[in-house]
């Protein structure tokens, strides 16, 4: 009987520890809130990296803005500031960039085994189970991220 109760308790203790090593639920967005990758099984997550400093990356902007507002219903497309900036500097560079989709405070790179090109602007994308399956260097624009998802079997909309 004082076995299994020793037995039992070493294994409420486990079962209790194991909780305080669970990875947090989700990266926190810039304006408040956070994501969860799991959350977003059934959509194409496209995480766009850019900086304040890239032309590209500005150009391709305003494409990737129309992009999400045409396939918001299939396509979760993200914003990461390649150069770690944080907090009103991040809100500051992402409204002077006229960024309309949700940007990361954090990058998620790591969650998919991912390490940088050094390449900007640089496009992430992420099949709709949440499986990585490649990296798009360079600008993009609606042609080619609609070329992306008819690879992945998503049909793009009508207009």
């Amino acid at each position: 009987m004082l076995r299994t109760t020793i037995n039992c308790l070493i294994c409420a203790l486990f079962l209790s520890l194991a909780g305080c090593f669970d990875k947090p639920s989700g990266y926190p967005l810039m304006d408040g809130g956070t994501l969860n990758f799991n959350d977003q099984h059934g959509k194409v997550v496209l995480i766009n990296y850019w900086a304040e400093w890239c032309k590209p990356c500005r150009e391709e902007i305003p494409e990737l803005n129309a992009f999400q507002q045409k396939f918001s219903d299939q396509v979760l497309l993200l914003a990461v500031n390649f150069d770690g900036v944080t907090g009103d500097r991040l809100k500051q560079q992402a409204t002077a960039l006229g960024i309309e989709f949700p940007v990361l405070a954090e990058d998620p790179r790591q969650q998919f085994g991912v390490k940088p090109s050094g390449v900007l602007p640089e496009t992430l994308v992420i099949d709709r189970n949440g499986q990585f399956r490649q990296v798009l260097l360079g600008p993009q624009n609606e042609e080619k991220l609609e070329a992306v998802l008819k690879q992945l079997s998503v049909s793009p909309q009508e207009q």
